[in-house]
């Protein structure tokens, strides 16, 4: 919610085992892509998608077009058990 350039939104879904969680805002860019951290140890952003790789079972994005209006949703799923 810190990056956004506008209206933002979060889902969080129990669906059979799995906790589903999902971010949509109003950015088309694509999110960047997980790797290793190259921000110092002491920054405060950088490692986003890098602990969401880390700690889901999977992962994804999608660009969304609705009503002429463009952004993103990116998800990721944590299997219980």
């Amino acid at each position: 919610m810190l990056h956004t350039k506008g209206p933002a939104g979060l889902r969080v879904r129990w669906a059979v085992g799995v906790l589903q969680i999902g971010a949509w805002d109003a950015d088309p860019e694509p999110p960047e892509p997980p790797g290793a951290p190259a921000d110092p140890a002491d920054a405060e952003g950088g490692r986003g998608l890098h602990l969401v790789r880390a700690c889901s079972d999977a992962w994804g994005w999608q660009p969304l077009f609705r009503l002429g209006n463009r952004g993103k949703y990116v998800w990721c799923d944590l299997a219980a058990g």
